[in-house]
């Protein structure tokens, strides 16, 4: 049983920054691979950003050199730091758990717009 939060999204000007955040409970937080996906309006979910439970990271083409994922698991949370944003980069973004089944936060929106 876990659950996600995500916060931290919002609107912001190209070539601005946001982190948003993920916040989990439940007591298997720290052995899980996390994820974060972003979905635009009319398009699939796709995959941004990707950190195991030692710490080693994937990101998707698209962002590398911009974005960083991060966790601290004495917090419970996982983090993507998001920087030289583009409009491209408008979509909803949610947070994912990779356990025994698959957990899904509900979403916050990011807006990069002038």
């Amino acid at each position: 049983q876990v659950q996600l939060v995500e916060s931290g999204g919002g609107l912001v000007q190209p070539g601005g920054s946001l982190r948003l955040t993920c916040a989990a409970s439940g007591t298997a937080f720290s052995i899980s691979t996390m994820y974060w996906y972003r979905q635009a309006p009319g398009k699939q979910r796709d995959l941004v950003a990707a950190i195991t439970s030692g710490g080693s990271t994937n990101y998707a083409d698209s962002v590398k050199g911009r974005f960083t994922i991060s966790r601290d698991n004495a917090k419970n949370t996982v983090y993507l730091q998001m920087n030289s944003l583009k409009p491209e980069d408008t979509a909803v973004y949610y947070c994912k758990a990779d356990l025994r089944k698959p957990y899904w936060g509900q979403g916050t929106q990011v807006t990069v717009s002038s």
